[in-house]
């Protein structure tokens, strides 16, 4: 059974939400969730709901990480529920680790506790967005508002791994987020990422734009993370706006709510195609052990979801895949 330490206190919706996840997971992937927590918030949120007291356990934490702290002040707070997950993951006590936390304040804890795999220069928030092929890989998701060339492609060596092995691509295609798809365009960073990829095993596309996170024409999109989370809120916030205007239009007329009642099955599986709370959370791949971030506003199922990926990661021993593939590059 896979032991998946979860920082109860992570996230916009306080322990509830978290909580009611993470026995969802339990009770359907069969893991034993460890929650960190302040006890009394915690017990009180365990006692609204059914659950194996076998599969569940309970350890403490003082305070939480506020989605303000910086990271450096978040390292300075020892006994927080983020830092006690970090440290009971270090010690062996979980296998995985999952929070809707402070994303910066993960990375800096993730780094001083765990530190980096060998091989990896820095590690990255690795997302999959919807896409007309199932989903795309996009990495780095802001972890690292400035890269090297190297770095880069490292990204796309780990993304293109974890495509592989957690989503069952087989040879991922692998491209550069740049503002063209000819060889001259982009910057500096990207041009030069181009070159050194294309010295690499990967199934290497070069320069993709951003419609290429969507349009399936890639598996694998790489960018610095100032770029990639820049892409990822626009992303976010159109797909409100859409959902925002469907509504609207659906409302408009008598004529258009009878329409809606007539196709709600395909609207509906379009809005859970859609859903982020579906990817459940965001490997932080390369760290050297499996770190999940879950969105801060993140829904029961959302938490649920990042579970599932947190157990996935381990059983597909993703970072021992990407061990190997970075010491046969250097």
């Amino acid at each position: 059974m896979r032991r998946i330490i979860v920082d109860a206190m992570g996230g916009d919706h306080g322990p509830g939400v978290v909580v009611e996840g993470a026995l969802q997971a339990a009770e359907e992937y069969g893991v034993e969730v460890i929650l960190i927590s302040q006890s009394d918030a915690v017990e009180s949120e365990l006692s609204r709901h059914k659950y194996n007291p076998l599969a569940v356990r309970v350890l403490p934490a003082a305070c939480s990480i506020d989605m303000h702290d910086s990271p450096t002040r978040a390292l300075k707070q020892k006994d927080s529920s983020m830092r006690v997950a970090f440290d009971r993951l270090k010690a062996g006590e979980g296998d995985a680790l999952v929070s809707a936390g402070n994303s910066g304040a993960m990375l800096a804890i993730g780094m001083f506790v765990l530190g980096r795999l060998p091989g990896v220069d820095r590690p990255a928030i690795l997302t999959v967005s919807p896409s007309l092929s199932g989903g795309t890989v996009l990495l780095d998701g802001g972890a690292n508002t400035d890269c090297k060339p190297r770095q880069l492609v490292q990204f796309a060596q780990m993304g293109a791994i974890y495509a592989e092995k957690i989503l069952g691509m087989a040879n991922p295609c692998v491209g550069i987020l740049s503002n063209g798809e000819e060889d001259g365009k982009g910057n500096e960073l990207t041009r030069e990422a181009v070159r050194e990829a294309r010295s690499t095993e990967l199934n290497f596309l070069g320069h993709v734009e951003g419609r290429d996170i969507t349009n399936g024409r890639v598996n694998v999109v790489v960018c610095d993370g100032f770029t990639g989370n820049v892409a990822l809120k626009t992303m976010e916030g159109l797909g409100q706006f859409v959902s925002s205007v469907l509504k609207e239009a659906f409302r408009s007329s008598l004529l258009s709510r009878l329409g809606f009642l007539l196709c709600r099955g395909a609207v509906r599986r379009a809005y859970d195609r859609l859903d982020y709370a579906h990817y459940g959370g965001a490997p932080l791949i390369g760290l050297n052990g499996v770190a999940i971030v879950a969105h801060g506003g993140s829904s029961a199922k959302a938490i649920k979801n990042a579970v599932r990926v947190a157990a996935e990661a381990v059983s597909q021993d993703i970072n021992g895949y990407v061990v190997s593939a970075l010491a046969k590059r250097d």
